[in-house]
This record gives structure tokens, C-alpha cells and sequence, in this order.
């Protein structure tokens, strides 16, 4: 054999064996895209760190991968003046018919996330956000951070209040909220295989304490000046200063020239 034909041969063996390991690693990398062969099971807790002058905040270069690989909604286009308007809602405190009506008045929708205990003790609100289009969405059936729970028990926590919503209202819920901010990868992951979209947030505030509310000046002050461009507001409806100011705050958003849009209208 000739030294021209040993080298040919040796550079085709060499690209084979890369072409071969490129498709291992494309196979590799396609696996871990299902939850059952997932093996980072930690706990990540969801967190921002809020920016200036109505700038973006920082989600975590973690965080921002995990949303990304996992097609979830966190923050939405840079250069849009767009504000996506959430609530979560474990019970029913006496307010959220107030908020339902101020967002009809004011022509603007939101996402609800709510859990079981709503559906089952406030179906009449609940019929209503779907009669006024806003959107009803899955926070879990109890309430249970994601990563504590074993991939059947999770499957339950979503899918009991999945098929109890679809049951009672023929309303087929499509997002998703992790109790307390808590998710973990392979969370995410099987929440996207049940055909769930994960939704976080990049603006919140101490509004949840019942017994220990913010003052409505401070609380629209503290909202109006986080406003960014492509915001997933979260907000409590069992707040009755949410409920005293929401008027107010959509007026302002839209005079300081943002939109209020739903979840279905979402872009990166």
C-alpha cells in the first residue's frame, strides 16, 4: 500500500468515526428531552433580578436555559411594548369578581391560574373568566411544590384538575404555573409532555399575605415602575389591593403605551 493511499484511507476512517460519533451525541442529546430518562431531579426556585428604567430584568443564566430548552414563557420580546397579565389564585378571598369585572371594563384579558379548592368552591367565578375570555389556567391540583414529587404523583397533580376542568366547564386548559416558583428539569420536561406550557413571571411583589397588604400608593408605584417590554405581570387575586388598584394600573399601563395581551398572543 502506498503512503498516499494509507493516508486516504486513514482520513476516510477518521471522518466515519466522527460522523458516527455526531450521531451518537444528536441521539444523546434528543434522549434527554424526555422526563422519564431526566436525571437532575433538584429543586430550582424561580428568581429575577429587576432592571432599570423599565429594562428587562436578569432571569439567571440557569433559569433562562431550563425556560428556553423547555419552551416555556417567561419574558417575551425585548422591543414590544407588551404586558401579559397573570393571577394566581389557590382560593377565593371576595375579590377576583371585582378584578373580572374591572378587566372587562377596561377591555383586557388575563390568565387565572388556579387549583382544585378554586374549582371546586368558586366554579361560578371560574365560568366566569371563561364567559369574559379570560384565560383559565392549571396551578396543580394542591398546591405541592414539583421537584418534591414523585413523576405518578405529579401526573396526578396535573392531569385530576386537567380532566376535572375539561368535566365540569368542556374547557380544555393548555398553561401551566409551578406552586411557589419550584421546578426542577425534569419537571418541566414532563410537563411538556402532557401538553402543558410552563408560564413564570418577570415582574411580582409581596402582594399574597392577606393580613399584611401593601399600601395601594406603593403597590401602583412599585408596579408602574418595573413596567418592561414583554412582562409576565404575576399578581394575586386574593389581594385586596390588587382588586382596589387594578383599574387604575391598566389605565396607566395603557397610557404609558403598552398593550395588555393575552397568553395566546405571546412572542418572543
Amino acid at each position: 500500500m502506498s503512503k498516499k493511499s494509507f493516508i486516504l484511507i486513514t482520513i476516510i476512517l477518521l471522518v466515519i468515526l466522527i460522523f458516527i460519533w455526531v450521531l451518537y451525541f444528536c441521539k444523546t442529546e434528543k434522549s434527554i428531552s424526555t422526563s422519564s430518562e431526566l436525571l437532575n431531579t433538584n429543586k430550582i426556585e424561580w428568581g429575577i433580578k429587576r432592571g432599570d428604567n423599565h429594562n428587562q430584568p436578569d432571569v439567571g443564566t440557569v433559569n433562562k436555559k431550563l425556560m428556553e430548552e423547555s419552551d416555556s414563557i417567561y419574558l417575551g420580546n425585548k422591543d414590544k411594548k407588551v404586558i401579559y397579565l397573570t393571577f394566581d389564585l389557590g382560593y377565593e378571598a371576595g375579590y377576583t369578581e371585582d378584578i373580572l369585572n374591572t378587566l372587562k371594563e377596561n377591555e383586557v384579558t388575563a390568565t387565572f391560574f388556579v387549583t382544585a379548592h378554586y374549582i371546586n368552591t368558586a366554579s361560578e367565578l371560574a365560568q366566569k373568566m371563561i364567559d369574559n375570555q379570560d384565560t383559565l389556567a392549571n396551578h396543580t391540583s394542591n398546591h405541592k411544590s414539583m421537584p418534591t414529587l414523585d413523576e405518578n404523583t405529579l401526573k396526578e397533580e396535573i392531569m385530576k384538575l386537567h380532566d376535572a376542568v375539561k368535566e365540569k366547564f368542556n374547557y380544555e386548559m393548555k398553561y401551566i404555573r409551578p406552586p411557589k416558583g419550584e421546578f426542577s428539569q425534569k419537571s418541566l420536561a414532563l410537563t411538556k409532555e402532557l401538553g402543558y406550557k410552563t408560564v413564570m413571571w418577570s415582574f411580582a411583589y409581596a402582594d399574597w399575605d392577606e393580613n399584611n397588604q401593601p399600601n395601594p400608593e406603593d403597590a401602583k408605584k412599585k408596579i408602574m415602575d418595573n413596567l418592561h417590554n414583554g412582562e409576565v405581570m404575576l399578581l394575586h387575586a386574593t389581594s385586596k389591593t390588587n382588586r382596589d388598584i387594578l383599574g387604575d394600573v391598566i389605565k396607566e399601563i395603557k397610557n404609558n403605551g403598552y398593550e395588555i395581551k393575552s397568553l395566546d398572543e405571546f412572542q418572543k
